[in-house]
């Protein structure tokens, strides 16, 4: 097996380059093994809705980016104290293609360095009955991509405050994040500082598990970077590809209380409504009706907000008010 390690910290190029591998295997039995790591981010699912999932003040706040993964599963949050590692491999016809395949000799890899893991269910690794680890996979035809985490040092005092989303404004058939007891594998070596065991893990990993340690192939790190800019950087993927929801605003203005209720799908209003306590000039629903097929997205509600004169419906209102209102609803 081929091993990369993989240089930069950006979550964008990293979850492209696993893309850009994953387009470029072709031959039986070839395998590649990657280790990465993420400026503070958070990843979330392939079948999640992003705005469900994230606490959308907290990451705006702190400016931390999030990014929609190619792989199921749940939300989860990265830092420079966490580790990710990726399997990607053209397999033959009728191979094992389950989690412990690829779990196990990360086990034995950490087991080496003293730190007693164990697998637990069908993806996760544990010490002591705490989750450190949790994998994730996706294929296609004979191609096969496994990645996961290793908490090393990872700053859990965020853990709570970005993973909540808000269950008042959104609802979804999305796969909602399942919440796990976590810890970072430094707990387990209190002799060691972060940096020596990030490092270690590195290393032992690289012996146990690579045959060759490579450089990323110039054509997959061009591919990569194209995939960053017009895929993993968009709104498109990481908040239009949500699955379809449904959303609801509330907010009280001096003219009157507001209730925004909109059906969500592809990332586009397919349908919505404004209730309240308030007065209306003229007839509301041909302010809904202008924001029906209008991308959920800040830039282009603000812009039907204003095309449509959205404050001449109500009131007493000013043009401001209604597009504070979903500025400060909307993270992007």
């Amino acid at each position: 097996m081929k091993g990369i390690n993989i240089k930069t910290v950006d979550p964008t190029y990293n979850l492209a380059v696993e893309e850009a591998l994953f387009e470029a295997l072709e031959n039986v039995g070839e395998e590649y093994f990657l280790l990465w790591q993420n400026a503070p981010s958070v990843i979330v699912g392939r079948h999640q809705n992003t705005a469900e999932e994230v606490n959308e003040e907290y990451v705006k706040a702190r400016n931390i980016p999030v990014v929609r993964r190619s792989t199921g599963g749940g939300a989860v949050y990265h830092d420079l104290g966490n580790l990710n590692f990726s399997f990607l491999r053209y397999m033959e016809r009728g191979e094992d293609t389950s989690f412990a395949r690829y779990i196990n000799p990360i086990i034995q890899a950490l087991r080496s360095l003293g730190i007693n893991a164990e697998m637990s269910g069908r993806n996760d690794m544990l010490v002591d009955g705490k989750k450190f680890s949790g994998n994730a996979q996706k294929k296609s035809g004979q191609k096969i991509l496994q990645h996961g985490t290793i908490l090393v040092s990872l700053d859990t005092s965020h853990l709570t405050d970005i993973l909540t989303g808000n269950p008042d404004k959104y609802q979804s058939k999305g796969v909602a994040s399942h919440k796990s007891r976590v810890a970072n594998l430094i707990e387990f070596v209190p002799h060691m500082q972060p940096e020596e065991l990030m490092q270690k893990i590195r290393t032992v990993l690289m012996q146990f598990l690579v045959d060759e340690e490579i450089d990323l192939p110039q054509a997959v790190a061009l591919r990569a970077e194209r995939l960053a800019a017009e895929k993993y950087r968009t709104w498109e993927w990481n908040f239009g590809k949500s699955p379809a929801y449904q959303v609801k605003f509330r907010r009280r203005f001096p003219f009157g209380a507001v209730d925004f209720y909109a059906d969500v799908k592809n990332g586009t209003i397919s349908q919505c409504r404004f209730y309240g306590d308030f007065f209306a000039h003229k007839d509301i629903s041909g302010l809904e009706a202008a924001l029906q097929g209008t991308l959920f997205r800040k830039q282009d509600m603000v812009k039907a907000l204003q095309e449509a004169n959205a404050a001449e419906y109500f009131v007493g209102a000013q043009p401001a008010d209604l597009v504070g209102f979903f500025e400060e609803n909307l993270l992007v």
